[in-house]
């Protein structure tokens, strides 16, 4: 369908209001009111000791949590395309389940299972603490970022059949050295665009991990967390600053996506 210059001219132009009043506007408005007071303030506010640990406390989350999530996404793409076992279908909706699931449920959920009375509560007992502490926070993220990795290998493991694995089999190659050098080379893009995903989600991670963290600040306190902590005692350049360095790196994060795009577009 062939759309006349002003109907195109009108498309564009809406479009690009909507992203301009969506994206654009509130983010001058945070760099506006972050920058307001000065460079110094800003500075300041992201250099605090509650700030620092904050990021320190994200950015180890997201150590954790993707290695675990490429693994385990890895493991269950293979089975999902490769494999056939009974529960399969049950495992795709599992996979899928924390599409479907509110964040504060899961932290719920996790409280239930690991809090005191809980049916692992008692690991608690031996020193080991879960609810209130990091264990807590990385297992609620690795449960929010779980499909990331599997939804991306999933196609592209459907796209390349297994022809040349087969091939590889047939050669006389074990399956690890067929998954090493056949395998993994034709999804390691689709798994790095999974990485890309899960580290967005990972970093802006709120609901579940704030049921189960405490909100300790300086010990369960995420950049997330950080930032409301910093709204509700008034802080405005402390909660802006907080939020233009979140926002710092999902742009980063988007960068990293672009370039993954075009190389995955033209394997």
């Amino acid at each position: 369908m062939r759309l006349s210059t002003g109907a195109r001219l009108t498309a564009r132009t809406v479009v690009l209001v909507y992203l301009g009043v969506l994206v654009a506007l509130p983010v001058a408005v945070i760099l506006w009111r972050s920058f307001g007071e000065g460079i110094g303030a800003f500075v300041a506010s992201i250099t605090t000791p509650a700030a620092i640990s904050a990021f320190n406390l994200s950015l180890l989350i997201v150590a954790i949590v993707v290695p675990v999530n490429v693994v385990f996404g890895i493991t269950v793409a293979l089975a999902l395309v490769r494999g056939r076992f009974p529960g399969r279908a049950a495992l795709q909706a599992v996979v899928d389940l924390p599409f479907a699931v509110s964040p504060i449920v899961v932290g719920v959920a996790l409280i239930l299972l690991w809090g005191v009375g809980g049916w692992f509560g008692g690991v608690e007992a031996l020193g080991f603490r879960v609810i209130f502490g990091l264990p807590g926070m990385v297992l609620a993220t690795i449960f929010v970022t779980m499909p990331f990795v599997v939804r991306e290998v999933v196609p592209v493991l459907r796209e390349i059949g297994t022809d040349q694995e087969q091939a590889a089999a047939t050669l006389g190659a074990g399956s690890f050295q067929t998954f090493r050098r056949i395998t993994f080379p034709a999804i390691r893009w689709a798994v790095g665009y999974g990485v890309v995903l899960t580290t967005a989600r990972a970093l802006g991670e709120y609901g579940a991990v704030t049921v189960v963290s405490g909100r300790i600040v300086g010990e369960t306190q995420t950049m997330t967390i950080h930032v409301e902590e910093r709204f509700q005692s008034f802080d405005l350049v402390g909660a802006y600053a907080a939020s233009v360095v979140l926002a710092v790196l999902a742009i980063a994060v988007l960068l990293l996506m672009t370039l993954f795009k075009p190389k995955e577009e033209t394997r």
